[in-house]
């Protein structure tokens, strides 16, 4: 087992039974982010960091005529997410598995060479090398297709206090609220070609980030038909 599925499975096993009855009160703009999915008919979905697989439920009852995948580096969310999702008879339609964001591998984990949608909520900011769990995750996704984000901001809006206690509490979790998301996005959209929007909630308690990768069509040979 490795260092980080420990880590995990050590600050989340003891809280696992109420973790989403407490977190739907901070973890801001989750539903607005599965809300801008949008999948097309038999579209791929894919979480990193699917957690209890409350988010991939939720889309589901969105987007009933898509394919969700999800995974986490977590065994005890995992567990939790597959009997959530058994509970509510959607094993039909979403599919999990153990993997890092860090050394995700599509076809080894999933048979998939790539998604049309993909998606981190709340994950990034747990990730030390985030630059390269988001890096890996825009080399997975497919032409015209959107890599979307929500994740703690930088709270430039609010008061000084509020974001000493956040932060210590969330340290807590070994969570990480960074300044420098924006600029390192932009700088990873235009390095790969892509286009991103980038937007604070909340007087930047959170932010939405999308990412657009253009249709690509291939080179046709004149020659041919």
């Amino acid at each position: 087992m490795s260092e980080s599925s420990v880590l995990m499975d050590r600050i989340y096993g003891w809280q696992i039974s109420i973790y989403d009855l407490t977190r739907k009160y901070y973890l801001l703009g989750r539903d607005e982010l599965i809300a801008q999915l949008k999948p097309e008919d038999d579209d791929l979905v894919l979480e990193i960091g699917c957690g209890t697989g409350r988010n991939l439920l939720s889309a589901l009852k969105h987007w009933p005529q898509a394919r969700f995948f999800g995974i986490d580096v977590s065994h005890v969310m995992l567990t939790e997410a597959g009997q959530s999702i058994v509970k509510h008879k959607a094993a039909d339609h979403i599919r999990i598995a153990h993997s890092d964001a860090l050394t995700f591998d599509s076809m080894k984990t999933f048979k998939k060479q790539s998604f049309q949608r993909i998606y981190f909520s709340y994950t990034l900011s747990m990730i030390p090398n985030w630059t390269l769990a988001l890096d890996r995750a825009l080399d997975t996704l497919a032409p015209n297709g959107r890599l979307l984000i929500a994740d703690f901001g930088d709270q430039h809006g609010l008061p000084l206090w509020f974001r000493s206690l956040l932060f210590w509490w969330l340290s807590l979790f070994h969570v990480k609220p960074r300044d420098d998301f924006e600029p390192l996005m932009l700088a990873m959209a235009r390095q790969k070609g892509l286009s991103l929007e980038f937007r604070p909630l909340y007087y930047g308690y959170a932010f939405i980030a999308v990412f657009k990768k253009p249709n690509i069509e291939p080179l046709l040979d004149p020659h041919i038909g």
